[in-house]
């Protein structure tokens, strides 16, 4: 079997070496040497200001909501993972969808301002595969309507837009280091802050609002243990050379199935990209699920990215966005991980032309 990914996973004497040293060290979480360490290490690779590690991608944005004090509406994207919708309304702010830009199939910025409203207080947009939208537009809608900014960065880890890490746009970047990302520490996520004294608050609210006896504010659970933070200092040596390995089978499908791929990859010129997602578009919902059907008889599991268009999601239905509808409905990921060998990616494109033809 092919599945859409594998977690890549250091040799494990590695990181036996390391839980030797938290066994007989004793310290399993509460702000460790490891994670304390590891957020200086990612700090170091991405080219940022603070990387506070979090439990998870989900509770990274919701500690970024609570953190800027948003509580009413937020501008965001129909088309993304599930949980940058479900960490509004845990939070108990209205979303408002604005539909995506077909090339980025991020947030399209110029539809965001004619979205604004008095209980307008913040715009939280996906890098979507790790691609960035019209940055320079959403920095700029944000500064004439005092608006903050949040970028859910889940796909975006190592991208550069230009020569400027991704991350340090916005107010407030997060990130996710699930098992399947190409940086993980099994289970967790960041948030990337370039304000001193916001950081101190995200780390306040990560750690129930208080330091040792002492309580200073409304806090939650979001720490991570030394068990993941060793995970995540065995994983970062080997990124460069994921990252290559990603994107050796990106070329080879672009190559390959270029012709037939409705999705338009000019936005990589920008990039120093991580290759995170290939995704694959189809000419209508009908044809991608016979595409589907077909691959997995060959035992080849692609899935679906993103699907539903959340403004669809039954427990919140929002405004049409037909792009992002539209989109949501023709386009799937193909396996793409470490250890995908040529001969399957072979095999993935030969079945693909097959179809087609």
């Amino acid at each position: 079997m092919i599945p859409v990914t594998k977690a890549f996973l250091p040799p494990k004497h590695e990181y036996d070496k390391l839980l030797t040293d938290i066994w007989d060290t004793g310290w399993l979480t509460n702000n460790g040497k490891y994670l304390k360490s590891l957020e200086e290490k990612l700090e170091s690779y991405l080219k940022v200001k603070h990387c506070i590690i979090v439990s998870n991608g989900t509770i990274a944005v919701q500690i970024a909501l609570k953190s800027l004090n948003i509580t009413k509406e937020v501008i965001t994207t129909p088309y993304s993972y599930v949980a940058t919708t479900n960490a509004l309304l845990w939070e108990n702010c209205k979303p408002v969808f604005v539909d995506i830009d077909r090339n980025s199939f991020s947030i399209d910025s110029e539809l965001i301002e004619s979205a604004i409203t008095q209980d307008t207080e913040a715009i939280l947009a996906t890098h979507c595969y790790g691609l960035p939208g019209q940055l320079e537009n959403i920095e700029q809608i944000a500064k004439r309507n005092n608006l903050k900014v949040i970028y859910d960065a889940a796909h975006a880890f190592g991208v550069k837009y230009g020569t400027e890490s991704i991350l340090n746009y916005g107010d407030l970047s997060t990130l996710s280091f699930h098992a399947t990302k190409l940086f993980h520490t099994v289970e967790g996520g960041a948030i990337i802050c370039n304000d001193d004294q916001l950081a101190e608050k995200i780390k306040l609210i990560r750690s129930f609002g208080h330091v040792g006896d002492d309580y200073f504010s409304l806090g939650i659970n979001g720490k991570n243990s030394e068990l993941h933070a060793a995970m995540g200092h065995a994983v970062l040596p080997y990124v460069d050379r994921i990252v290559q390995r990603r994107k050796h089978i990106y070329s080879s499908y672009r190559k390959s199935l270029d012709s037939i791929n409705r999705f338009d990859f000019s936005i990589l010129e920008s990039l120093t990209y991580n290759y995170s997602y290939f995704p694959f578009v189809a000419d209508s919902e009908e044809q991608l699920l016979a595409l589907i059907k077909y691959l997995n008889k060959e035992d080849i599991f692609p899935r679906r990215y993103f699907y539903p268009s959340l403004n669809n999601l039954p427990h919140n239905v929002g405004e049409s966005c037909p792009i992002s509808e539209a989109i949501s409905k023709e386009t799937i990921c193909l396996p793409l991980f470490y250890e995908l060998t040529d001969q399957e990616v072979s095999k993935i494109v030969i079945n693909i032309i097959e179809f087609y033809r």
